[in-house]
């Protein structure tokens, strides 16, 4: 995997306060479990509610955390006073979403001035075991001299 040199050495605490003003992450339970330049890991622990009608973790919140996990991995490489947005993803659902816990881990693929293209995947955690249940590639915007702020 490539490393990466965040723009800004403020990078950690800016994903941790953006990461902090994202209620959905809220809602679901999700953790930010590390940062990174080019990385970004969220976890999030098996409940009831934010299951599917067979228990599994629902696609939706699965890919919730991929998304935000890649778009934090791509944010960490962007300048200060810049913000982060999605443009496209496709996400590949490869098991059902089985677990206690998941960790969906973003990674830098390619740092761009505007676009970068990350990929992130989402790992189910069952009595010890890891298993891969989805992948994501995604392109991320940055928005420059726009504050990561609420409007």
């Amino acid at each position: 995997m490539p490393e990466f040199v965040a723009q800004d050495p403020d990078f950690d605490r800016r994903v941790r306060d953006s990461f902090a003003r994202q209620s959905i992450m809220a809602t679901i339970g999700a953790e930010l479990a590390a940062v990174g330049p080019g990385t970004c890991a969220i976890r999030l622990r098996h409940r009831p509610d934010i299951c599917q009608q067979h228990g599994f973790l629902h696609a939706g919140v699965t890919t919730i955390i991929a998304d935000s996990a890649a778009g934090y991995a791509a944010y960490s490489l962007m300048p200060a006073g810049s913000s982060v947005l999605t443009v496209e993803f496709k996400m590949n659902l490869m098991a059902p979403a089985a677990g206690e816990s998941f960790l969906a881990v973003g990674r830098v693929q390619k740092p761009g001035r505007t676009l970068t293209v990350v990929t992130a995947e989402v790992i189910a955690h069952q009595r010890g075991a890891e298993k891969t249940v989805a992948l994501m590639q995604a392109t991320m915007m940055c928005l420059p001299d726009a504050p990561d702020r609420p409007a």
